[in-house]
This record gives C-alpha cells, structure tokens and sequence, in this order.
C-alpha cells in the first residue's frame, strides 16, 4: 500500500483516504457506470504549486495521476485508482471588464463563471450545466447554445496555465509555447498537463429569445425532416437541438429546444415549417434576456449511468437517415433510469466552420449536424438491462454510419468507441502525438483513449 503521507508535508492542501469527510466529493465520478473506480488518494488543490507538487510526487512514486474538475467524464477518466487531484479550490474568477479579459481556475464550475461574468454583462460559449468544470470543456472545444454566434469555447481562449508532467509550469497562448496552446484547443483534457488557468476573451451580450417544442411521435419523421431544414436556412444568431428520445414507460416524442440571439419573433419564422406540418403538443416561444436564456437552457439530468456514442454530417440527414434514427427509439430497450434513451441533432455550422480545420486542435469544422446517440440506466437494473442498452447504442452507431460520418465529438466521450483516434481528432491527430512526445514523453498523463 502506497504512503501518502509525505505528499502532505508538500502541500497546502488536504490530502485525502478512503473514508476522510471530502474523499468522496473530490473523486465521485458523475457517470455512476465508473462508481466502483476508487482513487488510493484525493489531493484537494489549493494551488498551482499543489498541483505541480502533487504530480511530481506521484511520477516519483510511480502512482497514476489525473486531474478532476467536475468529474463530469463520460468515459469516468476524471478518476483512477491512483492519486486524484481535484482542482474544485482552484476557482477565482477575474473579469477585466475594459479589455473583456476573463482569467479563470482550472477548477472554476459553470455555475461561477456564469455569475461572473453576468455582473458585467459579458458573453463567453460555455456549457449548459452549471456543476460542469471548465478545463474538460475547453479543452474538448466546447460547444455551447451560442457557438453557432460566437464559436467554440477554446475559440475564445487566448492563454492557458499548465502543469507539466516534470512539475513545471508553462503559461501558453499563440505565441508562447504555441504547440501546446494549439492542443489545449480540442485536443482533450488529461494529455498533456494540468491546466490550472484559462483565460477568454468575453464579448457583449445579445437580446435572445428560446423555444421548446414538443410533437407526438406519429408526426416524428415529418417534424425532424423539416426541422433539419430550417436549422439549415436559419441564420448563425439561431441555434438548437431537435431530439427524438423516449423514457420509460412514455411514448417517444419529438422535441426541439433552442436559443436565437434575436427577437421571437423570427425565432416562430425559423420554425413555421415544422410547425405547418403537425401542430405541436407543446409550445414555448418567448423573448428573453440572454442570462434568462441561458437559464432556461440549463440542462438537468436524472444521474445514474449512462453511454453515448456521437457522429458528425455537413449535411442534414437524408430521409433513410432519419427512418434508422426513428426506428431505433421505437427499439430501445428501456431502463429505469428517467433520462431514457434517444438521439438528438445538436445543431454547429455557423461560426465553427470559419475557424480552418488545422488551426486548433478540434477536427470537426465542417459538421452541420452532431448526431449524438445516448441510453442510460441504473445499478437496480442489473446487468442484462446494461448489457442490452450498450447493445443497442452500438447498434445504433453502426447502422447511421451509412447516414453520417465517423467525426466524434471528444467531450461526448465513448471509451467503447472503435477507432477513436480518427473519429476524435481526425487530420490532427499525428500533430497531437508530437505534441504529446514533446511534453509528456513518458506518458504520465494516460487512460484508455489516451493520445
């Protein structure tokens, strides 16, 4: 059994065992299908020079080392059996309100971030949950309800603080380091450092306006054809997710919910021909602040366990496309997990595409369409109900590979996803595995879908 105890005599913060008050808010991975992953120890960060101490420590020691954020992983790779450093402490936010300059911890949550910047008003892509952390979406791109407006979350990054895999510490950004900046922008977190700082580059707020819209499922086919199309027609201010999904004990529904940065009434405009063709169960279309908007956009979620597995089109999908997404929902094998099973059509484009393909590290510049195929369940449903969901999510991922490509989006993260490395980092992918080889030659900072 590992020592731990002189770790602690090298930091300011705490160093946390099994059974120690904060061992497990400091480990827990979101995606409970990794519960059963316990870390031998949790450094709980209160620095920079704690991070670096704690990886020195830990390569010294020959002890496996990640760092956790939110622990909002797909995959659970925010937790090992090793040493844990959870960067929850390392979270002041600075806002330099003349030059728009946002300078955040590694650990900063959405929930803080977004109160920052609300005081002054300021605009940055960031995700729709306020618990999740900012290095994981950053580093995966981050594709927000505005991204089509504004761009990736690592399109507004300028620099970034990280810790080495020697415990050194470089600050990067376009000039500095530039290689590792450039892979800190879609590259992936956990590959080559700790980032214990970011800083953005925020912009004004806009008027929004939001819509949520529900169909019956005998309309399913009609509705997502004309969705598709509209999103496509629509301008960059509009952006939106049409989903197809069912939950247990529930008939499947379709639904769109989406932000324009713009007054509702294009947003009813944009929508008139999917409405014109089935007359929708529910409706919700308002005008609204852009932080009304980012509110009624949170995303809520039962927990549990869950998997997804993510394709990208430039395209909408072709009717024969849409009959395979529909036909899967039908055969979903259900769980009783409320969060159920589907697939939804994240709408990018926009200002994604205008950023050229090799300039960062994210690949999917060209997608219209993020085909994101999702199931979860529960630890009361035992084992066959697992297996058969996993099934049935791979299933589905084969059969739309005739309908959209093999581009996956990183931070919708798949560690049963077959050929990964192109599917996640396409044309940049050998780039990446220089940059690795320059930075952490010896591979401390690994997992299974590691560059």
């Amino acid at each position: 059994m590992t020592d731990f105890s002189g770790l602690g005599g090298l930091v300011d913060g705490r160093v946390l065992l099994p059974g120690d008050p904060g061992y497990t808010e400091g480990s827990q991975p979101v995606n409970r299908r990794y519960a059963g992953v316990r870390p031998a120890a949790v450094l709980a960060a209160a620095s920079a020079a704690d991070v670096a101490a704690g990886i020195t420590w830990a390569r010294e020691n020959g002890v496996p080392v990640v760092a956790r954020g939110g622990g909002h992983s797909y995959a659970g790779n925010s937790v090992n059996t090793g040493l844990v450093l959870d960067l929850r402490a390392i979270d002041r936010v600075s806002v330099d309100a003349d030059t728009g300059l946002v300078t955040v911890g590694g650990g900063t949550r959405m929930g803080a971030l977004y109160a920052a910047l609300r005081a002054h008003d300021l605009a940055v892509p960031l995700g729709n949950s306020d618990d999740v952390a900012v290095g994981g979406l950053t580093l995966g791109g981050g594709v927000a309800a505005v991204s089509r407006a504004f761009g990736l979350t690592c399109d507004s990054l300028v620099e970034t603080e990280v810790v080495l895999a020697d415990g050194s510490t470089v600050t990067c950004d376009e000039n500095r380091a530039a290689d590792l900046f450039w892979a800190c922008r879609g590259g992936g977190g956990g590959n080559f450092g700790v980032n214990t700082s970011f800083t953005f580059q925020a912009r004004p707020t806009r008027p929004a306006s939001t819509c949520l819209v529900l169909w019956d499922w005998a309309h399913a086919h009609e509705v997502v054809v004309a969705l598709q199309e509209a999103v496509r027609a629509a301008p960059d201010e509009f952006a939106a997710r049409i989903g197809v999904s069912r939950a247990p004990g529930s008939e499947p529904v379709v639904s769109v919910i989406g932000q324009h940065l713009g007054p509702a009434s294009e947003l009813r405009e944009f929508l008139a021909p999917a409405l014109a063709v089935a007359r929708p169960s529910r409706m919700d279309i308002a005008d609204r602040t852009y932080w009304e908007a980012k509110d009624y956009l949170r995303h809520e979620s039962a927990g549990g366990m869950f998997a997804v597995r993510t394709r990208c089109t430039p395209k909408p999908l072709s009717d024969a496309g849409v009959t395979t997404m529909l036909s899967a929902v039908d055969k979903w094998p259900g769980s009783g997990n409320p969060d159920g099973g589907g697939v939804a059509l994240f709408t990018w484009g926009g200002a994604i595409t205008r950023v050229p393909v090799h300039a960062t590290a994210f690949p999917h510049r060209d997608t219209l369409f993020l085909v994101s195929m999702d199931t979860s369940w529960t630890a009361e449903d035992g084992p066959g109900v697992e297996r058969d969901n996993l099934a049935w999510l791979a299933a589905l991922h084969e059969d739309m590979g005739e309908h959209a490509g093999e581009g996956s989006y990183l931070n919708f993260t798949d560690p049963d996803l077959p050929g990964w490395r192109s599917a996640y980092h396409g044309p940049n992918h050998d780039r990446l595995v220089e940059v690795k080889r320059r930075y952490d030659p010896d591979r401390v900072f690994t997992f299974g879908q590691a560059v």
